[in-house]
């Protein structure tokens, strides 16, 4: 005679069923609070495709400026059109993964590679934080990755003293080979900031091949577009509308400035808003079919200019 009591099978079922249940409760929970605290949700390299759609969002008022102290429930997201339910916010600072593409054509020699080492090396020492990770590319006629994806932008200083600018101009082919180097970056948000004096006269891609590749990508894009007076053809001078077409479709923008010695404010100014930005996040509302989709995010009650990327392409996930 066997003693203990004897589970019927059915009641064992359900006993199991109950916690699976519980199990990925208690998964989803974990997974919002990272969110929610801002920090990171994905711990190692940065896993490519749609588990949750995660945006960085910058908001500024009527007069420019930036606000930073509104909470989950004043906004609201939608995706083609239909409302979604925020299941990670955070206005915290997350860690960044920040890439610099600079012109060093002919163009730039003399005071203006000065000027932009200056800004480069006081916007990488003094305005990022050490859990920030870096990567540095420069352009002539063909790309170059002069420092690799590096943690701690303040061992960057003084990388650009080896530069010296020749050549033509090859934007669209920079932006094209330095993209896609954010598959591999370690943390959640991401951007670009792009400095440039010329316009385009080389790339074998053009402005809407670098559009489409954003639109596989969350990374803002900053451009900084000096268009100094000089003696170049116009045609050969920095074209701003160009650059304003990459950065409104990443949610970044282009500001134009009169020469290099203005660097320095522009670089601070970017450098403000990425340290004042709001992080989002919501659970795809359909499978990862490689489909464009539209993404619109607004503040409730508030003529406030919200900017974030436009969309996204729903690819599954690869896991590393």
């Amino acid at each position: 005679m066997r003693t203990g009591i004897v589970v019927p099978t059915c009641r064992r079922w359900v006993y199991l069923l109950l916690f699976v249940a519980i199990v990925v409760l208690a998964v989803e929970a974990i997974v919002a609070f990272s969110v929610e605290r801002g920090g990171r949700l994905i711990q190692g390299s940065f896993r490519t495709g749609i588990e949750l759609v995660q945006m960085t969002v910058t908001v500024v008022d009527e007069d420019g400026r930036l606000v930073g102290d509104l909470g989950r429930a004043d906004f609201e997201v939608f995706e083609d059109g239909v409302r979604q339910t925020l299941t990670g916010f955070t206005r915290d600072r997350v860690p960044l993964s920040l890439g610099i593409v600079l012109d060093v054509s002919q163009s730039m020699f003399g005071q203006r590679i000065d000027d932009a080492r200056l800004a480069l090396n006081q916007f990488l020492t003094d305005r990022l934080e050490p859990v920030d990770e870096v990567f540095i590319s420069v352009f002539n006629h063909a790309p170059q990755i002069v420092v690799p994806w590096t943690i701690g932008p303040r061992q960057l200083r003084n990388r650009l003293g080896d530069i010296r600018p020749y050549g033509g101009t090859s934007l669209y082919d920079a932006m094209m080979s330095a993209l896609p180097l954010f598959n591999d970056r370690q943390n959640q948000r991401s951007a670009a900031v792009l400095i440039s004096d010329g316009a385009d006269t080389g790339s074998l891609a053009d402005v809407r091949d670098v559009r489409r590749l954003l639109r596989r990508s969350s990374a803002f894009v900053y451009a900084i577009a000096i268009d100094a007076p000089d003696n170049r053809p116009i045609n050969d001078r920095v074209n701003p509308f160009a650059l304003r077409e990459i950065t409104s479709e990443s949610g970044g923008y282009t500001e134009v400035v009169g020469d290099s010695p203005e660097l320095g404010p522009a670089t601070a100014r970017i450098a403000e808003e990425l340290n004042h930005q709001y992080t989002l996040a919501y659970r795809p509302p359909g499978p990862a079919d490689g489909s464009y989709r539209s993404i619109r995010v607004r503040v409730l009650g508030k003529n406030y200019r919200v900017r974030t990327r436009r969309g996204y392409v729903a690819t599954p996930s690869s896991r590393r």
